[in-house]
């Protein structure tokens, strides 16, 4: 169903094309945040969220035009919260809408569909797929899967396309996918080296080959936030990534656990009494930075306790860096050298400490920081020395617009 498309002629194409208003949307168990953008421009229309869903009283906000307007009232469930968007989409006298039929797509930025990869429409068979995939995705699976049912029954005149984060890891090579696991659970299970952000590094790929002009780089792209990843692109694709099967690898995150070895389970089970899922759930929620610091899972909070002489919160930020060299070198082997490192993410954008204390002592591998570009940083910049033979960047990331286009893209197909 083609719900409010708008033919124009794509530029440069000579071919007509299907332009679109898409809302993409992430999830909490209860939130729900979008952007609104006109893919006629790829302009950012409208920005909100609705916080406490399900709570007596919820909070809802819109910025349309750089006008911020608030109110609380009764959100239920996530379906509900949509129906709240799209009104404040369409107010008369605020909105930037004339009807919810202008909404052409719900764009969703999925985590895991195990079987399910891709951009797909999502229908009985995509949402059972991340059902399957619950366990290893427990923080986000869930409450996406219950979201994008109620909004399926719902609201049936707005299609729902789910852009997987795994997709963009496609390409990686069978020999960085494969765990050394008997071969018959690799060929009945989906156990292999997934990937995710494919979002963000999908964006950072193709912005990187903008402002260069090239699209033959080799690019290490750096997204360090609440959960963070590297990967390894080569002329615009994926080609190896730090995460693995699920959300919880890779370096350490925000309170989930990173990279650890499988056989201390029966050890801390053991020890602590507790069961199997009682320490799966403690390593994907109260792990990570949280865990090793006593502190937060918030690195600016980290910081200031470090920066106070708590030896827990200093030990949070050297394994955190040191996790991340330690990828970077496996990624700048992979590719044979870098041409570009990018910093993106919340803390990969705006933490100069971080990116200086990653980049330390690599002048060598040809990596080199311009401490003064590194300091006053802002936005899309270059913050490497002129002598560095890898140029060292910051760029923000855009997974929403990336989410948008690949939305455009299936239902213009």
């Amino acid at each position: 169903m083609r719900v409010g498309l708008v033919t124009s002629r794509r530029r440069g194409s000579g071919r007509e094309s299907l332009r679109m208003k898409v809302l993409v949307a992430n999830l909490g168990s209860t939130s729900f945040k979008y952007r609104l953008l006109d893919m006629s421009t790829e302009r950012q229309l409208a920005v909100g969220g609705i916080e406490r869903i399900g709570e007596a009283e919820s909070h809802a906000f819109v910025v349309i035009d750089g006008e911020r307007r608030e109110r609380s009232l009764p959100v239920p469930d996530h379906a509900v919260a949509v129906a709240e968007c799209l009104e404040q989409l369409t107010d008369p006298d605020h909105g930037c809408l004339a009807d919810p039929s202008e909404v052409a797509a719900i764009g969703f930025k999925a985590v895991h569909g195990g079987r399910v990869s891709g951009v797909e429409r999502v229908d009985d068979e995509l949402l059972s797929a991340m059902e399957e995939m619950s366990q290893v995705a427990p923080a986000h699976n869930p409450p996406y899967i219950a979201a994008m049912r109620q909004l399926h029954d719902r609201l049936p005149g707005i299609p729902l396309v789910a852009a997987f984060e795994t997709g963009f890891h496609a390409t990686i090579p069978e020999r960085s996918r494969h765990y050394a696991i008997p071969h018959e659970w690799a060929d009945q299970l989906p156990i292999r080296r997934w990937g995710f952000h494919g979002a963000s590094h999908r964006y950072i790929a193709t912005r990187t080959a903008e402002l260069l002009g090239r699209d033959d780089l080799r690019i290490i792209s750096c997204h360090l936030g609440g959960s963070s990843s590297l990967c390894a692109i080569r002329d615009g694709k994926s080609v190896g990534t730090s995460m693995g099967m699920s959300p919880q690898s890779g370096v350490p995150h925000n309170n989930r656990v990173g990279d650890m070895d499988p056989f201390n389970l029966p050890l801390i089970m053991e020890a602590t009494g507790k069961s199997l899922d009682e320490v799966l759930d403690d390593l994907a929620c109260r792990g990570g930075l949280l865990g090793i610091s006593g502190v937060s899972g918030d690195l600016r909070d980290i910081q200031e306790a470090a920066a106070g002489g708590n030896s827990r919160a200093t030990l949070a930020l050297d394994v955190f860096t040191t996790d991340i060299r330690r990828y970077l070198g496996a990624l700048l082997v992979e590719l044979g050298g870098a041409d570009v490192i990018v910093f993106t993410g919340g803390i990969g954008e705006n933490q100069q400490t971080i990116r200086e204390a990653v980049c330390e002592g690599l002048e060598e591998l040809g990596v080199e920081l311009d401490e003064n570009a590194n300091g006053a940083a802002s936005g899309e910049s270059c913050i490497s020395s002129q002598g560095s033979r890898a140029r060292v960047w910051v760029i923000p990331t855009n997974e929403e617009l990336i989410v948008a286009r690949q939305v455009c893209q299936l239902l213009e197909g």
